[in-house]
């Protein structure tokens, strides 16, 4: 990541974009819900006219603008991708990997023909096991089956350093509360999981399929019973326990860990084991547990893992519960979108490069730099002005934010693909297993070296932004820099109200309940006084338990443990984006005529409904009861209805009262950032 040193500049030396041609006001009318007043229910005033112009299809359990961008992103890449596979290119190249892939994708009529045989020779590896000693290296040698992962990234105590991490995992279903909560919907997904894992044991040739499910779903609890929460994970310091190989061989006996790692063929002198308890548990199951009852686990992780890669009929099976039961999916994404994400998933660069070159003008790169900067003046005027926080860790975070490194549209190098081999010749599981042990071996390239700065963490292409704590960086991929996020001939309001407000979320992340923890150089380091911290917990806990009490469906809250740091951002990113914003003249203008289709809004209320707009979606109820378990963002409607009270210039933008609904008096509201 090519770090960019930022000086913080005072207000009055804020950069005013200056355009040559008047702008649009940016806002779609018909996006809009004129026959909900705004004070009432902000998210249907904003979003209703968008909500009810976009129904749910069959494929989708939640359809909202950011999946709107992304389907637009999507038929873009599908369209340079088609042009690729329909010719023939040398073996070897970026365009023969991409277009062999792509056919291999869409190729259904050679799976059903192959059936299950591609997986059969992975199955027969697993049957293979005669004993307990054989599995350290079977561990470390399989990638398709585990208790356990293991990847590479920055040592949180020495962020220039790479260490190997290991973390939970083990448990299909993703969250503990699935193997244990007891709530009439928790129970229905699990009852149907272990009738799942059943019907797949039967398609691939097994017996006693229902045993063998009930097997796999008690290993997994046992596993479960052992991670920690998603509230838990989210603890840098619980979640980072550096030791060398001989403490890991102590901590997990059970495991010849010298024989794990031969088999992975790397060698090292320590590891951050992220889950103490869980990793102990893993040794313990290896010990405990019936070798054929270990067997019968790995076989369903081989099957599971496989499952969208075989037969329609495989795939189907797996859709059913995985589409449907547990998202309420009517139908699977129809095959050319899953082709292209297959290619994206393996080849995401080359296809980004492909992607920037044809779509993204570099225009955009200069206007995205200047609301950066913009920001970034805001935020350091935001703390400089905070009344709860001591000088001496004032300095510290500005400093912080005054060495945030910003990555915008592309990286500055693009990935070599050279060493991944695609063989049309092969299944297409074949191919899939090669693209994965690429990635294994990408990634443990990096073991005990100096962090790669320039390292991009999603593709250009993708709708989505990232703040990374180990290097301190913020980034914004050329694929959200679109309506309704930013749009090049629309005026500040709608700017700054859309992307200004992810730019400080993001922005904001570096300063949230995990983000504060890392320093300016990425390092998990206290940086605060203990007084200043004290103060900093208070205020976020108003935010915590302002969110516990949305009832997001019937008897089920929002977590606001575990969305806190996701809410704080948000919080941020308003306070801060609207900062920046009202210095500029034009939130000063509140006379301004709107074009020809455009209601009279003030530039205020422009940026409020700009930003509400980015949350717009449709989404089914096993969607939503999904995400509040799995999904540190707060759901869409509560990104404004839950968010926006708590700020003050909303109020002041629309009016709003004591009597409205949503109305949050003033000592009550949220204050951090």
């Amino acid at each position: 990541m090519k770090v960019s040193k930022i000086t913080i500049i005072a207000l009055s030396a804020i950069m005013i974009t200056s355009c040559t041609k008047p702008l649009s006001m940016g806002i779609r009318t018909e996006n809009l819900d004129p026959t909900v007043a705004p004070e009432q229910d902000f998210y249907q005033f904003a979003c209703g006219g968008w909500m009810q112009a976009h129904p749910l299809t069959a494929e989708y359990s939640r359809f909202g603008t950011f999946d709107e961008l992304g389907l637009r992103n999507l038929e873009q890449v599908n369209g340079l991708i088609t042009e690729i596979a329909e010719n023939t290119h040398p073996q070897g190249t970026v365009a023969q990997k991409i277009g062999d892939f792509y056919n291999l994708a869409l190729d259904t009529a050679r799976r059903n023909e192959e059936g299950i045989e591609p997986l059969r020779r992975t199955l027969a590896d697993v049957a293979a096991i005669e004993s307990r000693e054989e599995l350290s290296s079977k561990l470390g040698s399989a990638m398709e089956y585990g208790l356990f992962a293991m990847y590479v990234e920055a040592d949180p105590a020495n962020s220039s350093m790479n260490i190997l991490n290991e973390s939970q995992a083990g448990f299909a279903l993703g969250e503990k509360e699935y193997y244990f909560d007891t709530d009439e919907h928790t129970t229905a997904i699990r009852e149907a999981y272990i009738k799942h894992i059943a019907r797949m044991f039967t398609l691939f040739g097994f017996g006693n399929a229902e045993q063998r499910a009930n097997t796999v779903f008690r290993l997994e609890k046992r596993l479960a019973g052992a991670a920690l929460n998603n509230v838990e994970l989210r603890d840098p310091i619980a979640n980072y326990n550096k030791v060398s190989m001989e403490e890991l061989q102590a901590m997990v006996p059970e495991i010849k860990w010298d024989e794990f790692f031969s088999a992975m063929q790397i060698h090292t002198d320590s590891i951050n084991v992220g889950q103490i308890k869980h990793l102990e548990e893993c040794g313990k199951l290896l010990a405990e547990e019936p070798l054929e009852d270990i067997k019968t686990l790995f076989t369903w992780q081989v099957i599971d893992g496989a499952a969208a890669y075989l037969s329609d009929e495989v795939y189907m099976a797996n859709f059913d519960f995985y589409g449907r039961v547990l998202s309420g999916s009517e139908e699977p994404r129809p095959l050319w979108k899953r082709a292209v994400s297959i290619v994206e998933g393996t080849l995401g660069e080359a296809v980004g490069e492909m992607y920037v070159q044809k779509y993204f003008p570099k225009e955009n790169k200069k206007r995205m730099l200047d609301l950066v900067h913009n920001l970034q003046a805001a935020f350091a005027e935001r703390i400089q002005a905070l009344t709860w926080m001591s000088d001496e860790t004032k300095a510290k975070a500005l400093e912080k934010l005054s060495t945030m490194t910003i990555k915008i549209g592309y990286p500055d190098k693009w990935r070599d693909y050279s060493k991944l081999n695609v063989d049309p010749a092969l299944t297409y599981y074949d191919n899939i297993q090669r693209a994965a042990k690429f990635e294994q071996e990408y990634s443990l390239s990096f073991l005990d070296k100096p962090v790669d700065k320039a390292k991009w963490y999603m593709f250009p292409q993708t709708v989505n932004a990232y703040y990374n704590p180990s290097s301190n960086e913020i980034c914004f991929p050329a694929g959200i820099l679109q309506y309704p996020f930013f749009d090049m001939s629309a005026d500040d309001a709608f700017n700054y109200g859309a992307i200004g407000v992810v730019i400080g979320h993001e922005m904001t992340h570096g300063f949230d309940d995990q983000g504060c923890q890392f320093d300016k150089d990425g390092n998990l380091n206290n940086w605060w006084t203990a007084e200043d911290k004290a103060n900093f917990d208070a205020r976020t806990k108003v935010m915590e338990e302002a969110f516990n009490k949305i009832e997001v469906a019937e008897g089920v809250h929002a977590n606001g443990a575990f969305t806190l740091g996701e809410n704080i951002a948000d919080h941020g990113g308003l306070q801060i984006s609207y900062q920046a914003f009202s210095h500029l003249p034009l939130a000063k203008s509140e006379d301004l005529k709107p074009a020809d289709g455009e209601l009279a809004f003030t530039p205020s209320q422009r940026f409020f409904l700009a930003y509400a707009n980015v949350w717009a979606a449709n989404i089914r109820p096993e969607e939503i009861l999904k995400r509040t378990k799995s999904d540190p963002h707060s759901l869409g409607r509560w990104r404004v209805n839950g968010a926006l009270p708590q700020i003050g210039a909303w109020y002041d933008a629309w009016g709003i009262d004591e009597s409205s609904p949503m109305f949050v008096p003033k000592a009550e509201r949220v204050s951090i950032w």
